[in-house]
């Protein structure tokens, strides 16, 4: 299977919450539009230091992350963040990676928003069509 790379929006979602509460303008929310490799390999939202600093993320705490070559290292983990595809939302911590050229959006922000990879057309899809199904048990 090929990489797949998804369009997605990232807002800080304390901006949203003060946007929805009326202390800012929905305009002073601090967010960005990038291009995402989707990585069901990843367990979340992996972001670069400098896309953190942009979209104004605190730090809540810190977890080893191990990479695709075995490598370990200590990695920020960010306030909540906003995750927009298409209709689609969820709020995920995000894991820094400092000097990450790529954003990865991982596994379960992907199940959150039920979606799943296409391997026939190299796409990001609705696991069950257009229709989001959120299994409860």
């Amino acid at each position: 299977m090929g990489i797949v790379h998804a369009e997605i929006t990232l807002k800080n979602a304390k901006d949203v919450g003060k946007a929805e509460d009326g202390i800012i303008e929905e305009s002073e929310v601090r967010q960005e539009t990038v291009r995402a490799m989707v990585d069901t390999g990843a367990g979340t939202l992996v972001i670069n230091e400098e896309l953190r600093e942009r979209l104004g993320l605190g730090i809540k705490g810190f977890r080893q992350a191990t990479f695709a070559n075995e490598a370990k290292e200590i990695c920020k983990v960010t306030e909540p963040v906003e995750i927009h595809w298409k209709d689609r939302i969820t709020a995920v911590l995000a894991t820094v990676v400092p000097n990450s050229s790529e954003v990865l959006l991982g596994a379960i922000p992907l199940e959150d928003m039920d979606l799943m990879v296409d391997p026939a057309r190299l796409a990001l899809t609705g696991a069950h069509g257009d229709e989001i199904v959120c299994l409860v048990k």
